[in-house]
């Protein structure tokens, strides 16, 4: 009867968990990365420089979902734990309560220049923002993705 006990004791978790709010910023800087590359279909001439944006914001998101990540952490043996979360949405989307993983959505058709300054231009505002509610090394990055962001759409892409 201790047995049965303990296993039950030890049944998988089901809870959903909201999502870490780095997951926001992480789709997109993978949404951000996709419309430059798709950009370039309609801006041949400014291959280097939205090349160089989609690498780095694939880069920004890598680096959150590492953090997101560590926060869930690791088990001595190395494995993750079972950590299943509500989808996460990029600032101002509809939630999709049903899902259990993030996602970003590919562009329709390549976006123009200037969208893609204007989606660089709102992920440097939400990553300011959240940054402004976090602490120590998640405030530092979301202020870097911030300044990396400001710099990508008003040096880069001007």
């Amino acid at each position: 009867m201790l047995a049965l006990g303990t296993a039950v004791g030890c049944a998988a978790d089901d809870t959903v968990h909201d999502p870490d709010p780095l997951a926001a910023q992480e789709i997109l800087a993978r949404a951000d990365a996709d419309a430059a590359t798709a950009a370039i279909t309609l801006e041949p001439q400014r291959h280097a420089a939205l090349n160089a944006i989609a690498t780095e914001r694939t880069a920004h998101a890598d680096a959150l979902k590492a953090e997101i990540d560590r926060v869930i952490g690791v088990y001595g043996d190395g494995t993750t734990p079972v950590h299943r979360t509500r989808t996460a949405t990029a600032p101002g989307a509809a939630p999709n309560p049903g899902a259990t993983q993030a996602s970003s959505p590919a562009p329709d058709q390549p976006p123009s220049l200037a969208a893609v300054r204007a989606r660089l231009t709102e992920s440097q505002r939400s990553a300011a923002d959240l940054a402004a509610g976090q602490s120590g090394y998640r405030a530092g990055l979301l202020a870097s993705i911030s300044a990396a962001c400001a710099a990508e759409a008003g040096v880069l892409l001007a």
